[in-house]
């Protein structure tokens, strides 16, 4: 899949739009609604960052891991633009005359909610409006449900915000994951044997609970501990430190991936580490 930052013409390319934070099951449908449909290339229009949403500064996922959750969809190209102050002034006729020019697309499809363009002119209504005018056909995917919920990516931040991991990675139909470089923290966890390798929150993600999870890393099971460390001090700065179970290598410096399955209990603050250590002990039965 090739990635852009600015439109770039290719024709007869069915295009699907959307911001696709956590590429959940939903958005999917729209990529496949525009990749099905025809046997042209198909391209994603999207931003580097939410033009509408409130708390758009915290995403399920990178750009990065957006961008290859995307690719393991079949899609050709990416179009991850920046939404500009004149770009927030151009109308909705504007925008799809501009797409038009750039991909005449033989397919546009979006979700039930997407709206572009100035005052948020652009939406489902308005596409199939202009289908004629501009030689395309929409398809506009209906709500998607799961357990009687609208499936959509903040539902899925309220579900992460609220340590409901399940229920967040029904929706996403993968494992919620952060990644970071392993680094040292101080080293109690090897003293009680549970050594763990230690990562920071990533600035840019929605955050979970302080609290400890079931979780794999790498295909292996893992007891992820985030938070403060209550026990270990006053004041400290969250960290999230896994125990790998079965593994005991060097791995500082590395990069590894944390993948979500379950929350097990909140953070809590024991009177000794021999009472840590009989908790952790229960809590990896509970992976």
């Amino acid at each position: 899949m090739e990635i852009f930052d600015k439109l770039t013409k290719i024709n007869n390319c069915s295009l699907a739009l959307g911001f696709f934070d956590g590429v959940h099951s939903g958005h999917r449908k729209v990529i496949q609604a525009a990749k099905t449909l025809c046997n042209n290339k198909t391209a994603v229009i999207t931003f580097k960052e939410h033009p509408f949403a409130q708390n758009s500064d915290k995403y399920i996922t990178t750009r990065d891991e957006r961008a290859k959750l995307i690719s393991l969809l079949g899609v050709d190209y990416l179009f991850e633009l920046d939404f500009t102050e004149e770009f927030s002034q151009i109308s909705a006729e504007e925008y799809l005359k501009m797409l038009y020019e750039f991909f005449h697309p033989p397919v546009i499809s979006t979700g039930f909610n997407h709206t572009f363009g100035k005052n948020k002119a652009g939406n489902p209504e308005f596409l199939k409006k202009y289908q004629d005018k501009y030689n395309y056909k929409y398809v506009e995917i209906p709500p998607q449900t799961m357990d009687g919920e609208v499936i959509s990516s903040s539902k899925i931040k309220e579900y992460l915000n609220n340590g409901n991991i399940l229920s967040a990675n029904k929706m996403l139909g993968y494992n919620f994951s952060i990644k970071g470089t392993v680094i040292h923290g101080n080293h109690i966890g090897r003293t009680i044997g549970f050594p763990t390798a230690n990562i920071k929150y990533p600035d840019k993600i929605i955050q979970i609970p302080y609290g400890a999870y079931s979780a794999a890393i790498n295909d292996t099971k893992a007891i992820v501990n985030f938070g403060k460390k209550p026990t270990i001090g006053e004041n400290l700065e969250p960290v999230v430190e896994a125990h790998i179970l079965n593994f005991d290598k060097n791995i500082y410096n590395t990069d590894i991936e944390i993948k979500f399955i379950k929350k097990i209990r909140d953070e809590k603050k024991f009177n000794s580490l021999d009472e840590l250590t009989a908790q952790i002990n229960k809590d990896i039965k509970e992976c």
